[in-house]
């Protein structure tokens, strides 16, 4: 007699269909309602200074909303150092129905987060017709303080976008399962291609499709025997080619933008290390969300024991849930689908200076919900009389994370929330010092900027950026020696690089400010040569070139720094100030009447465009202009002078 073979779990089972929707309404309407109230708060907050002006304030793409070249630009972009065609567009989205408001682009990040775990809680039904453990995944999900980064942040809606097609992939893929056909295929295929324009960490989701195939669906027989192995493989080599090109897509990107890190400065062995340990801190983070932070320094080094622990600790867990298999799998799904998801982001190719990013557990934490989840049920199957002790462990769990969750929202409020919260939690965090040096720039806070750009220096010497902010920040605090010390250590230490017109033009504008402007030329006029389209650059030549009397040769340069910056009223003065002294009064005129329009209140520029109005013969159009200034400025006594004369010149003229 033929010995029957073992079967998974989901074999001696097979789901079957729930005659009853309205729980499954309740479970919707109770997880949409406690993850806006939760995220609601975020409608007050404001854009960050970390990557948000990359994504929106500073994209000139963005900002015009939905544009011909703007749609092309996203299609055909490396921006960020990567290829999210899909993100950039609902950017462009959120500016065509809100404006820069950054109150409405947060909630637009909430509601796709509601909708990321009301699809999750979904595609789990229908994969598994398991009602409570599908929807205490999807608590989870919408509420875990780690996931506060990936909503919070504006900049993060690459995370909500992918997340969203990666369960619509998963929900579609159920569909197929079920009445395989050519058209459900195409949606599978469909869905994993918008997520893959939305985030390239998609591209592990065949493999999870894989593991879906184990469980719950039992597709894969134990013991695998390979025409079936094959054949699973063969349906989902379209969505494995699609994730091959993205991946060299995106990892072309990165090396473009410079932001893979080279082997020689960060070992293998030392990635590896650091991987091992991510990845159990992500775990303890799960389990114990205390001390986020928006950016986690690197290490120097990593202490040995605490490398070999995170090993064997992985190793056991791996070890267990193998062991368990055919009476658990939904362990060792649960636990590949974590590993896997997270392999892309987890540092073996090291894009930027982090060590991990809590937005990196959006996904693949869902691997270790279902761990739970269904260990839970499994325990309730077990010991009925614990149920009640269960289902009340399970929603104090959920109770706990929406408390968390709530507060970790609120440093988000600002850049300065943020930043000071990283670094309270954090040690030699270099690159949040001078983040929070430049939110103090932009606020005018110059002392403060200098002392966090002075830490990140004393923390990393080598930190360019850190110490070109560093320089600026003594000259604006009026100490140009030390200045010119800091920019002219940054070019010694950074020869070449895209930063290097930076140091050449804030060398120049110090030099020229302690009025060396003959010693200021050659770098201003290097750094505009090193990056023509550099407003600043190009400003800053032209006023070397002013101040040494060769207006012929400043006014190119001025007119250079009004088209790159067309609202910077400063350039516009001075270009127009440079016209005049040219003889070119009606151009000057044009200028003088945009720094008007910029500057409306300033008696000084009225006065300026009446002066080259009456040069240029226009007595008609001066005089009021004289009146404004006088207006603005009762006792202007060169606008009193320049009224009367004017009038005088008409009356005359009429004669």
């Amino acid at each position: 007699m033929r010995k029957a073979r073992p079967r998974l779990a989901a074999e001696a089972s097979p789901p079957q269909p729930a005659r009853r929707w309205w729980p499954d309404l309740w479970i919707c309407l109770l997880l949409l309602a406690s993850t806006l109230a939760v995220y609601s708060q975020v409608r007050r907050y404001d854009f960050v200074n970390y990557d948000d002006p990359q994504y929106v304030g500073g994209n000139v793409h963005v900002r015009a909303g939905f544009t011909p070249a703007g749609v092309a630009w996203a299609f055909t972009s490396f921006d960020t150092a990567n290829w999210l065609p899909l993100t950039w567009l609902s950017h462009m989205a959120d500016t065509w129905f809100f404006g820069m408001d950054s109150g409405w682009r947060h909630l637009a990040n909430v509601w796709l987060h509601a909708l990321d775990a009301l699809l999750l809680f979904a595609a789990l039904r229908r994969l598994t017709a398991a009602r409570w453990p599908s929807a205490l995944v999807a608590f989870l999900f919408a509420l875990h303080p780690l996931h506060v980064e990936s909503v919070a942040w504006i900049a993060e809606r690459k995370d909500v976008l992918g997340a969203f097609f990666w369960f619509l992939t998963l929900w579609f893929y159920a569909g197929y399962i079920k009445r395989p056909g050519v058209e459900r295929y195409l949606a599978v295929v469909a869905a994993f291609g918008l997520g893959l324009m939305s985030k390239p960490m998609i591209v592990t989701l065949p493999f999870v499709l894989l593991l879906l195939d184990v469980w719950p669906l039992g597709r894969a027989p134990w013991p695998w025997n390979l025409p079936s192995a094959k054949a699973l493989l063969f349906e989902k080599l379209p969505l494995f080619a699609m994730a091959a090109g993205d991946s060299a897509l995106t990892f072309l990107a990165q090396r473009q933008g410079g932001a893979v890190a080279p082997l020689a400065g960060m070992p293998l062995a030392f990635r590896l290390e650091n991987a091992l340990v991510s990845y159990l801190a992500y775990i303890r983070d799960m389990f114990w969300p205390a001390g986020l932070a928006v950016f986690y320094p690197y290490p120097r080094t990593l202490p040995i024991p605490a490398v070999a622990a995170a090993g064997l600790a992985l190793a056991g867990i791996s070890i267990l849930v193998a062991r368990q298999f055919r009476a658990r799998p939904y362990l060792a799904i649960g636990w590949c689908w974590y590993l896997a998801a997270l392999a892309p982001v987890i540092g073996l190719v090291q894009v930027g200076t982090q060590a991990r990013a809590d937005r990196y557990t959006y996904v693949p934490m869902i691997g270790l919900f279902l761990m739970l989840a269904w260990g839970a049920a499994e325990l309730v199957r077990r010991l009925p009389r614990a149920r009640n002790a269960i289902v009340a462990s399970a929603v104090l769990a959920c109770l706990a994370c929406l408390a968390v969750t709530w507060f970790q929202v609120q440093y988000w409020a600002s850049s300065e929330t943020l930043l000071r919260h990283a670094l309270e939690v954090t040690s030699d965090n270099f690159i949040t010092h001078h983040n929070l040096a430049d939110y103090y720039l932009e606020q005018n806070r110059n002392e403060e900027a200098r002392q966090e750009d002075a830490e990140a220096v004393r923390i990393n010497p080598e930190y360019l950026e850190a110490r070109l902010n560093l320089a600026l920040a003594l000259s604006l605090t009026g100490k140009p020696a030390e200045a010119e010390t800091e920019y002219r250590k940054a070019l010694e230490l950074h020869p070449v690089g895209k930063l290097l017109y930076v140091g050449h033009s804030g060398l120049g504008a110090v030099l020229a400010r302690q009025h060396r402007t003959a010693e200021a030329l050659p770098e201003l006029e290097l750094a505009a040569r090193l990056n023509p389209d550099s407003a600043e650059s190009r400003y800053n030549l032209g006023t070397a070139l002013q101040e040494l009397g060769r207006n012929q040769e400043a006014a190119p340069e001025l007119a250079a720094a009004v088209r790159l910056a067309p609202g910077d009223s400063e350039a516009r003065q001075r270009l127009a100030v440079v016209l005049a002294a040219q003889g070119k009064q009606n151009e000057a005129v044009d200028e003088f009447a945009a720094v008007a329009q910029l500057r409306p209140g300033d008696a000084l520029i009225q006065y300026d465009l009446a002066i080259a109005l009456a040069r240029a013969g226009r007595l008609d159009e001066a005089i009021p202009h004289f009146s404004e200034a006088l207006r603005l400025r009762p006792g202007f006594a060169a606008a009193r002078d320049g009224l009367r004369i004017a009038k005088a010149q008409r009356a005359a003229s009429k004669r």
